[in-house]
């Protein structure tokens, strides 16, 4: 996070991921003999000098635009692959007339500062989350990793395509003078608990807790009494063995996994409202992507459209499995979260929400924006769904772990 939120009893700390930064190039080739590709940030790659006598079937083709984009996630994290799938998507359905260059996270800023670097243009582009930049303003967490209505992360994601959430959005950036262009992509299932050194039997064991989040989810946990403390992923462990937080989440048991967090702790909980949904955050600098061709923003648009199912698809083959290796092989013990927790973060998004509604009027409005789509959306989708758990069951058995 570029800025620290405003509430004195959090704190924000960023530091460069620990594993070194690798740099992926997913190229689109360039035609024409001789063509050298100078990578640099926004501009277009010059070509050799042609030869004296060219062979008459090679015709000269435009050189290709490269932009520079950086991910806020370490070199083992799932997230840079799924960041690649979107990279790959726009070198592909290119042409060969734009290539995005991927950076891990740190490789140029850390992790809590790529929206800042897009801004002032040391980065055309970034792989993100709006969170990232919360505090900048609280609002930035209702694109993310909140509200709490009764709407899932596909739904909530539908509200920002169909439901007037990206108007809102860009009128925000307008508000705190972000000079991007922001596409949204992945609906994140929802994020658990988190990690303890003992199972949570109820909201009463949470009081008093030293505990890693972000977002508004820091807003929402302190006001049920824990201590919120907000870091990047690789800061994680480190936090956790000096005692600095007792306990933590990230985001999915496959991130989890390959930064060790079943190293420091045993106990996962599964399910939660702090962050029941997020998304991830594709910015470009607003002067680079304007200046590209009509088709080339369609193509960065689109493909992050395509890349959102992709990302879900790889999130659910990997996720479950290294659920089923957190158990079996990690020996973790993994429980559903107890219903008095969810109760418990329902009344205190209710107080977070009543008072940041009352100091910013944008944020009200953006949750009453949230609520009108809620109200429709939800109403389908508990009227209309399957019970899956029924049929889970009725295959499988009950679930270990589950009340």
């Amino acid at each position: 996070m570029t800025e620290s939120a405003k509430t004195p009893a959090i704190t924000t700390t960023a530091a460069v991921e620990s594993k070194p930064p690798r740099r992926l190039f997913l190229g689109a080739a360039i035609a024409g003999a001789g063509a050298v590709g100078l990578a640099a940030c926004g501009k277009k790659e010059e070509a050799a000098p042609a030869a004296s006598t060219p062979a008459p079937a090679v015709s000269a083709t435009p050189s290709a635009i490269v932009l520079k984009m950086q991910g806020a996630w370490g070199a083992k994290d799932i997230f840079n692959e799924m960041a690649e799938e979107y990279v790959k998507r726009v070198n592909e359905m290119s042409g060969g007339r734009l290539r995005i260059d991927y950076l891990v996270g740190g490789a140029v800023v850390k992790p809590f500062e790529v929206t800042d670097a897009v801004n002032k243009g040391v980065l055309d582009a970034g792989h993100t989350v709006p969170v990232y930049w919360y505090g900048k303003s609280k609002v930035a967490s209702l694109f993310g990793s909140g509200p709490i209505n009764g709407c899932d992360a596909p739904q909530t994601l539908a509200w920002i395509y169909r439901g007037g959430g990206l108007e809102l959005y860009q009128e925000l950036l307008k508000a705190i003078n972000l000079d991007v262009v922001g596409y949204f992509a992945m609906p994140m299932p929802t994020q658990p608990l988190g990690w303890f050194k003992k199972q949570i039997k109820g909201a009463a064991d949470l009081n008093g807790l030293k505990y890693r989040t972000v977002g508004l989810a820091a807003d929402v946990m302190q006001e049920m009494g824990m201590k919120v403390t907000q870091l990047p992923g690789g800061e994680i462990v480190p936090a956790m063995e000096r005692g600095v937080i007792e306990a933590f989440e990230f985001n999915n048991p496959t991130s989890d996994r390959r930064f060790g967090a079943q190293d420091v702790a045993k106990n996962y909980m599964m399910g939660s409202y702090h962050q029941a949904m997020e998304f991830f955050e594709i910015i470009f600098n607003r002067a680079k992507h304007d200046a590209l061709p009509k088709d080339l923003q369609a193509v960065l648009r689109y493909s992050a459209e395509a890349a959102s199912q992709s990302n879900y698809w790889t999130a659910m083959d990997n996720y479950s499995r290294d659920l089923e290796e957190l158990i079996t092989k990690d020996k973790v013990n993994v429980y559903r979260t107890p219903k008095s927790i969810f109760e418990a973060q329902l009344k205190a998004w209710d107080v977070v929400a009543k008072k940041l509604g009352d100091e910013d009027p944008f944020f009200k409005k953006v949750v009453e924006s949230q609520k009108a789509w809620s109200k429709r959306v939800g109403r389908y989708h508990f009227l209309n769904e399957a019970d899956y758990k029924l049929g889970y069951e009725h295959i499988h058995g009950k679930i270990p772990g589950m009340a």
